[in-house]
C-alpha cells in the first residue's frame, strides 16, 4: 500500500521572527486554522507560555522542504531574477551531468508564455522504481527529499555539477507547480507537485485544483526500447520570488553557449515562446561545439594573437578523507583516492585585457577558487624560471608578477573530479585544497614544455611571449615609479617650507627675490647683507644633483633639488604653474671660482629641465660677486677705499690704470676664496644691493637648441662631450685656468 505524505502545517511568519542562529523564537503561537483539504486539520498547535522565559516550547524545528521555503536565499542566493535563473540551471545541469557521463547528447529548454519553463534531456531518465528505504518511486524521492540523489559516489556518476542532492528538491519546494515525466520502457510515467508536495492537479497550470497523493500518478504513451529521458516543467512560486523576477533570455543563451563549449558534442536548444516587442514569433537557438574549450578561447579572444591556442592537459591523484557508511550503518572517516583531470586552453594576444573563465565539471566558478589560484601560481613561477634561464630576465631585473603574465591572456580553466568541495550551494568558489597543487603541477609542466620548445614555430612564439611579459613588467614598474613621483611631488608641494629657508616679509612678486646661496657660511653673511623685506635666502650644500643624468624619482629624492622646487612653490614638470611662483626673481649666488661656475651650471640645468617657464620669462639670474678686492692706501678725495674686480683680465687692467694715476694699493691683492670671506657690507654693496650689484639674466632663444646643449654638456652620453672638449681644447688659454 503506498505511503501518503502529508504537508506539515506552516506557521505564520509573523509569529516566528527569525534568529541569527537558525532557531526561531515564538512569543505566542495562535492555533492554525483548520484546512478542509488536509488530513491533519484537527492537529492542535501548542502555544508557548505567555511569559518572558525562553524554553524548549519556543523552539521551531523545520523539516524537509519547509526549511527551503523559510530560507530560500540559503539555497539559491536570492529571490530575484538571479535566484530564479539559479533554479533553472539546477534543472539544466542535471541533463548536462548526464551528458558528462556520456548518456545524453541533447538538452532542450523552453520558456513558456505562462511564466513556466520546461527542460527536456535524452539521458537515462530519473529512476521510477521504488527506493528500498522509503518505498517511494525514485523520482519522488529526489524531488521531495533534501540530499537525495545519485551523485554521492554511488557509481552512477564520476564528475558532476550536482553534488549535494538538493537541486531538484529545492526548485520543487520553490515552485507553485512542478511536473516531471520520465521516458523509460515500457511507457512514460510522471507525477506532479505543489510547493514540494506530491499530488494530482485536475487541470493545467498552478491554479488548478490540487489533491495530495504520493506515487506515480500519470502514465503516458509507450516508449520505444532504448529511448530514455526526463522532462521537467515548473512554475516559480510567486509567494517566494519577487514580482520583477523573470527568466532572462540573454543570460540563458550566454550560459548555454558556455556549457556547450565545456561539454563537447552536447547540443543545447533554447526556445523562447514568450511575446517580445522587439521580435515577432518564438525564438530558437542551438549551441554545439565539438572543439571544446579551444573553440571557447577562440570565441573569447579578440586581439591580435601572439601565440596559438595552447592546451595544457594532465591529471593526478590525491587522497581525501571522507565519512562513509560502514557495514553496520555507521559513518566512519576513510581515506579515498581521487583523480583530478586538468584541461586548460590559453592564448595570449597583443592587447592588455585579461579574460579567465574557470569551471569545475560543468559548473562555472566566477569567483575562482583553488584551481584558479593554482593556475595563476604556475604561470608566474614558470615564466620567471624559464626567463631567468633564457637570460630574458637579467640578474638585476625584478621578477615578473601575476599581472604581467596575465596581460593579454584569454584562458579557460577546467577541472573534473568526483565530489568537489564548493563554498555554498551556489558553487561560485571551489574549495578542494588539492586542486591547487594538481593544477599547478600540470600547468607548470605543460607551459614549460612550450616555453622551452625547440620547434621553430613554437620557439618564435615563446620568445615573443616572454618579451611581451618583460615589457609588461617594465611598463608596470615605470607606472609605479611615476605614481610614486607624483605622490612625492604632491607631498613636496603641500608640505611646510624647509626650516633653512630665510624668507622675506613681502609677498609682492614684482619685488621679491630668492637668492639660492652656496653654503651655510655664506648664508650667515648674506642674512646680514640682505634686505629682509623683499630678499629671501635658501642655502644649498655644495653641488646639487645633475638632473640631466638622473631620473625624476632620483631628482625628487635629492634633498637640495626637492627644497628648491618646494620653496619656488610652482611645482615642476607638467604640473608647473608659473602664476604660483612665490618670488619674482630667482638668483643663483655662488662663489666666483670654477666650483661656483659648476654649481651655477647644475642649478641652470635643474631650472631648464623642470621649471623652464621661469627662464623663458626672464626671471632667473646669476649674481656676479667680485673675485678680487684692491685696497687703496692713498685714495683721492671722493674715491672709494676698495676697488672690486670680477676677473683676472679686469684685475690687470685696473692695476695698470691705478699705476698710471700714481695710486698705491696694499699687496698682495685679496682674492676671494668664497662669499663667506666678505663681510656683510661688502657682500651687500657688490652682490645684493640692487643699486650697485650686477646680475646676469639666463635666457634662451631656441628651446630645442638649448636642450641639445644641456644634453651635450650635462647628459649621460660621454662620447659627444669628450669630442666637444677635445675640439675646444686648443682655444683655451692655459694661463687663465683656475688650477
Amino acid at each position: 500500500m503506498p505511503t501518503t505524505l502529508v504537508p506539515r502545517p506552516t506557521r505564520s511568519p509573523q509569529a516566528c521572527p527569525a534568529r541569527s542562529d537558525g532557531v526561531s523564537r515564538v512569543d505566542s503561537v495562535a492555533p492554525e486554522p483548520s484546512r478542509d483539504d488536509s488530513p491533519e486539520h484537527d492537529r492542535t498547535s501548542v502555544a508557548a507560555p505567555a511569559d518572558n522565559t525562553y524554553n524548549a516550547a519556543h523552539l521551531l524545528v523545520l523539516e524537509g522542504l519547509e526549511a527551503v521555503r523559510k530560507r530560500p536565499g540559503m539555497y539559491i542566493g536570492s529571490t530575484d531574477t538571479r535566484g530564479l535563473m539559479h533554479c533553472l540551471w539546477e534543472i539544466i545541469d542535471n541533463g548536462v551531468d548526464e551528458a558528462l557521463a556520456d548518456h545524453a547528447h541533447r538538452v532542450e529548454v523552453t520558456l513558456h508564455p505562462d511564466g513556466s519553463v520546461e527542460v527536456h534531456d535524452d539521458g537515462r531518465g530519473i529512476p521510477t522504481d521504488k527506493e528500498p528505504k522509503t518505498g517511494l518511486p525514485g523520482v519522488e524521492v529526489v524531488a521531495t527529499k533534501l540530499h537525495a540523489g545519485g551523485k554521492f559516489g554511488g557509481g552512477s556518476y564520476v564528475a558532476t555539477g550536482g553534488l549535494h542532492g538538493v537541486g531538484l528538491s529545492v526548485v520543487n519546494a520553490l515552485s507553485s507547480r512542478m511536473d516531471i515525466d520520465v521516458d523509460r520502457a515500457p511507457s512514460q510515467q510522471g507525477l506532479s507537485f505543489q510547493r514540494g508536495v506530491p499530488g494530482v492537479f485536475d487541470g493545467d497550470g498552478p491554479k488548478a485544483s490540487f489533491t495530495p497523493r504520493s506515487g506515480l500518478t500519470r502514465k503516458g504513451k509507450r516508449v520505444a526500447k532504448g529511448r530514455t529521458g526526463t522532462r521537467i516543467r515548473f512554475w516559480p512560486d510567486t509567494q517566494i520570488f519577487t514580482k520583477d523576477a523573470v527568466f532572462e533570455l540573454e543570460g540563458l543563451l550566454g550560459r548555454a553557449r558556455q556549457t556547450s563549449y565545456i561539454v563537447p558534442g552536447l547540443e543545447i536548444v533554447i526556445r523562447d515562446q514568450r511575446e517580445h516587442a522587439e521580435r515577432s514569433g518564438p525564438l530558437e537557438e542551438k549551441f554545439r561545439h565539438d572543439g571544446g574549450i579551444a573553440e571557447f578561447v577562440d570565441y573569447l579572444s579578440h586581439g591580435e594573437p601572439v601565440t596559438d591556442i595552447l592546451r595544457l592537459q594532465g591529471s593526478d591523484t590525491f587522497t581525501e578523507t571522507v565519512p562513509l557508511l560502514d557495514d553496520k550503518g555507521h559513518m566512519t572517516p576513510q581515506e579515498i583516492e581521487r583523480e583530478l583531470s586538468v584541461d586548460v586552453a590559453v592564448r595570449w594576444d597583443a592587447g592588455y585585457d585579461t579574460e579567465v573563465r574557470s569551471f569545475v565539471n560543468v559548473i562555472a566558478t566566477p569567483k575562482g577558487g583553488t584551481h584558479v589560484s593554482g593556475f595563476e601560481a604556475a604561470l608566474t613561477k614558470t615564466f620567471n624560471d624559464v626567463m631567468r634561464q633564457a637570460k630574458v630576465l637579467k640578474a638585476a631585473d625584478a621578477d615578473v608578477v601575476k599581472d604581467d603574465v596575465l596581460e593579454g591572456l584569454t584562458a579557460v580553466v577546467t577541472v573534473r573530479l568526483a565530489e568537489p568541495q564548493f563554498e555554498g550551494q551556489t558553487k561560485e568558489i571551489l574549495g578542494t585544497p588539492a586542486a591547487r597543487s594538481v593544477v599547478r603541477k600540470v600547468v607548470a609542466g605543460e607551459l614549460k614544455s612550450f616555453l622551452t620548445s625547440t620547434k621553430r614555430a613554437e620557439k618564435a612564439q615563446a620568445r615573443q611571449l616572454m618579451e611581451k611579459v618583460v615589457g609588461a613588467s617594465k611598463t608596470r614598474l615605470a607606472a609605479r615609479q611615476h605614481k610614486e613621483n607624483q605622490r612625492r611631488k604632491t607631498a613636496l608641494e603641500s608640505s611646510a617650507l624647509p626650516a633653512k629657508l630665510a624668507d622675506c616679509r613681502s609677498s609682492d612678486n614684482e619685488r621679491t627675490e630668492l637668492f639660492i646661496v652656496e653654503g651655510d657660511s655664506a648664508l650667515g653673511t648674506a642674512k646680514r647683507a640682505r634686505n629682509s623685506e623683499h630678499q629671501a635666502l635658501l642655502p644649498i650644500r655644495g653641488k646639487i644633483l645633475n638632473v640631466q643624468k638622473a631620473s625624476v624619482g632620483d631628482m625628487l629624492k635629492n634633498a637640495e633639488c626637492a627644497s628648491i622646487i618646494q620653496v619656488v612653490g610652482a611645482g615642476s614638470g607638467r604640473t608647473f604653474d608659473l602664476d604660483a611662483a612665490r618670488y619674482g626673481r630667482i638668483i643663483f649666488m655662488a662663489d666666483a671660482d670654477s666650483d661656483g661656475a659648476h654649481i651655477r651650471c647644475l642649478l641652470a640645468t635643474l631650472f631648464f629641465k623642470y621649471m623652464p617657464e621661469l627662464i623663458k620669462e626672464g626671471r632667473v639670474f646669476t649674481a656676479v660677486p667680485p673675485l678680487h678686492r684692491i685696497e687703496l692706501t692713498n685714495p683721492k678725495k671722493g674715491m672709494d677705499k676698495y676697488v672690486y674686480t670680477y676677473s683676472d683680465d679686469e684685475l690687470q687692467r685696473r692695476l695698470a690704470e691705478l699705476k698710471k694715476k700714481s695710486m698705491r694699493w696694499k699687496d698682495p691683492v685679496q682674492r676671494y676664496k668664497g662669499l663667506g670671506e666678505m663681510d656683510a657690507d661688502q657682500l651687500a654693496e657688490t652682490t645684493m644691493d640692487p643699486r650697485h650689484r650686477t646680475l646676469r639674466r639666463l635666457t634662451f632663444d631656441d628651446a630645442e637648441s638649448a636642450s641639445r646643449v644641456f644634453e651635450l654638456l650635462m647628459g649621460s652620453d660621454v662620447a659627444p662631450r669628450k669630442e666637444f672638449i677635445v675640439q675646444g681644447a686648443y682655444e683655451v688659454d692655459v694661463e687663465s685656468l683656475d688650477a
